[in-house]
């Protein structure tokens, strides 16, 4: 490598980059397991808790961040957890991905409960924090679902459930923030997303559920409610300022010409989900009455 130029360094990484969507593609059966998996339990009032060491641990932290903005779940439902705590995502903490024990205490600290699912995140599928954290998740009766990129590797046996996309050797050896980086990160989407669609957080391939924490979402949420409403940019502004800058709520608020407080009751019957709201065929306006 160190006798390319800048651009054959480009065609090389990239060319070996091409292969993680098709590795991913291979485990897309396990992927679909863990997301009707994690769905059910999050239904039920568990959580989803990623935990990993070095690269794999700040990408479980990455996905779980972007959560409440993306799908207005709350903090604690999805969880990042990374070895050696907030000080692991900026610098490596010595000896703490060799401790089983404190893969285990990390859970703990986070009281585990039998209705969560534990992601363990080891691209080389032998860190022992991760292996400590899954045994104690089993332990506990908590799904456990291993996440490497190695074939046969140890932490295989130490989950309910396994996801192996195999990316093949990283182009700078033993850097597994490229290929097994990249196939970690694109397994990931698909867990939160697919499970968050699953519990109806969407509407169609809208972010019903969204956050508007930020200029951007605001316009994000401004523009879900004027497409589902038919409705003008300043009149998705007014139904969103009556309804608290709850897209949902707006949405059906408008739709049965109800208040605000009908519509998210009317939304909390069935459970958050729009879709079922929107056909259901009892009139709201009977809500008002009770």
């Amino acid at each position: 490598m160190d006798n390319l130029n800048a651009l054959e360094l480009v065609n090389l990484i990239n060319s070996e980059d091409k292969k993680v969507a098709g590795a991913v593609a291979e485990v897309s059966e396990s992927v679909a397991e863990a997301i009707e998996v994690i769905a059910d339990r999050l239904s039920r009032g568990g959580r989803l808790i990623y935990i990993g060491a070095g690269t794999s641990g700040r990408l479980g932290v990455l996905d779980a961040v972007e959560c409440p903005p993306t799908f207005n779940t709350q903090p604690e439902m999805v969880v990042g957890l990374i070895a050696g705590g907030p000080e692991g995502l900026i610098r490596a903490v010595e000896g703490a991905e060799d401790s089983q024990e404190m893969g285990q205490r990390d859970l703990q600290d986070v009281t585990l409960s039998h209705l969560d699912v534990v992601v363990g995140i080891a691209a080389s599928g032998r860190t022992p924090y991760v292996i400590g954290a899954l045994d104690y998740a089993r332990e506990t009766g908590a799904y456990a679902i291993a996440l490497s990129c190695n074939k046969d590797a140890g932490i295989q046996t130490h989950a309910d459930l396994n996801i192996t996309p195999l990316v093949g050797p990283e182009v700078l050896t033993g850097s597994t923030r490229l290929k097994a980086g990249t196939a970690t990160k694109m397994v990931l989407n698909m867990l939160t997303t697919g499970a968050m669609v699953r519990t109806g957080k969407t509407y169609g391939n809208l972010m019903v559920d969204l956050r508007a924490t930020n200029l951007k979402l605001n316009e994000r949420a401004r523009q879900i409610v004027a497409t589902l409403t038919n409705c003008s940019n300043n009149e998705a502004d007014v139904l969103l300022n009556r309804c608290d800058g709850e897209v949902k709520t707006a949405i059906v608020s408008h739709k049965f010409g109800v208040s605000s407080d009908v519509a998210r009751a009317r939304l909390g019957s069935f459970n958050g989900n729009l879709r079922q709201t929107l056909e259901s065929a009892q009139d709201p306006t009977e809500e008002q009455h009770k």
